[in-house]
């Protein structure tokens, strides 16, 4: 894939009409309907910024959670209206509807450096279908489209994809970012290249393991997905998280990376519990000594040693997908450690994933690591080497 695309500063947007694509898909407390943390919001300030600078009149546009074609009021992106003309210290016009008249009115009466922002693009069931004519009503708000949502260009929507098809496309700054330091660990790692990927499910890493194994000089696999791993090597895991059908498929994945000399690390002790309960009872095994009914919550101290050895000596560290059950303070330590090592690490560090990325931001460490990814999915097809559609739509350099 060509991650090579032109950027907003690549076109001259004075005086044109821009159609923003922004990942404003922000948590909202139900009973206050205030904004609980505004990271997305504030991700995309540079491109508005710039845009509104420049003289462009921004028509900004976002899908926020999962309404399914539905008008879902507690979905709406007013609250996130009024947080943004906070941030800009300026007024955010907001259109109650998805490309309608009332989108269309204040589109064509925004001036220079104005910027409005349209209701929830979700709540039109051709937004999710990238039905060809919502995204042209949707591109006839704009003359220019740039995308900034990085969180949402593994999607073929009409909002990422559709629009392209009538306006010429750009990636904003946070997207080009992105591009940049994903693309860069793909193409031209600094070695060695060391990929760390936790997190529950083998099915849902195993794509990014393989495309890896082609470039990664070593692979760390440790929260619930390693369990898999150990049961293809015929060893007991007790209760631990399992996914019984891809046990041949962990077995092959471990002989790929023997057959190309990658070193493949899994955990040699764990932290277990015998329930999946913060005050379970706690101890620490061997990972070949797993008891019966017990289940693996985290990686033991052994095993923090053995990956923080291999983290220590990297020119490039990937990671996504937490050591254990990050969530139970009892088990949190393997993905602090990891967290902690690749701060202290001289590494080009790139951090993928909800719970990787807080687990760095928790410490305190999100100024020392080289790239945190604004997308979780994205960044993970991203990294199986897969085609991401609403990056394939935009214009290359």
């Amino acid at each position: 894939m060509n991650y090579n695309k032109k950027s907003v500063k690549d076109v001259d947007v004075r005086g044109k009409r821009v159609l923003l694509r922004c990942d404003f898909n922000v948590p909202i407390d139900k009973q206050t309907g205030e904004i609980t943390s505004d990271k997305r919001i504030v991700a995309s300030l540079p491109t508005i910024r710039y845009l509104l600078d420049n003289g462009a009149s921004v028509i900004a546009c976002s899908h926020m959670g999962k309404p399914k074609g539905e008008w879902v009021p507690g979905l709406s992106m007013r609250p996130v209206a009024e947080h943004l003309s906070m941030l800009l210290g300026k007024p955010v016009v907001f259109a109650a509807d998805v490309a309608g008249e009332d989108s269309r009115k204040k589109a064509e009466a925004l001036g220079a450096g104005e910027i409005m922002l349209i209701e929830n693009v979700r709540f039109e069931k051709g937004e999710i279908e990238n039905d060809a004519e919502f995204a042209k009503k949707l591109a006839s708000l704009g003359e220019i489209f740039v995308s900034d949502a990085f969180g949402s260009v593994h999607r073929a929507h009409a909002s990422t994809v559709g629009v392209s098809g009538f306006l010429p496309a750009y990636a904003g700054f946070l997207l080009e970012k992105e591009l940049n330091a994903l693309g860069g660990v793909l193409e031209n790692p600094k070695h060695p290249f060391v990929a760390i990927l936790g997190g529950a499910k083998v099915s849902d890493k195993i794509g990014v393991i393989t495309n890896l194994i082609d470039k990664a000089d070593t692979i760390i696999v440790g929260g619930g997905m390693a369990y898999t791993f150990m049961k293809a090597m015929g060893l007991n895991i007790g209760t631990s998280l399992l996914e019984a059908d891809k046990v041949e498929l962990a077995k092959d994945t471990m002989q790929k990376a023997l057959d190309k000399g990658v070193m493949f690390l899994l955990p040699v002790d764990f932290a277990v519990g015998d329930r999946f309960a913060p005050d379970c009872e706690k101890k620490i095994v061997d990972s070949t000594m797993i008891p019966d009914g017990w289940m693996g919550m985290d990686i033991g101290d052994k095993t923090v040693n053995l990956f923080k050895e291999a983290i220590k000596n990297a020119g490039t560290i990937v990671w996504n997908g937490p050591m254990g059950v990050f969530e139970f303070p009892e088990f949190a330590r393997g993905t602090q450690e990891i967290a902690r090592a690749m701060a202290e690490s001289n590494a080009v560090t790139i951090v993928g994933g909800g719970d990787s990325s807080a687990a760095v931001e928790q410490m305190g460490y999100s100024g020392k690591m080289s790239h945190i990814s604004t997308g979780g999915g994205a960044s993970l097809k991203f990294l199986e080497g897969k085609e991401l559609p609403g990056v394939a739509c935009l214009l290359d350099k």
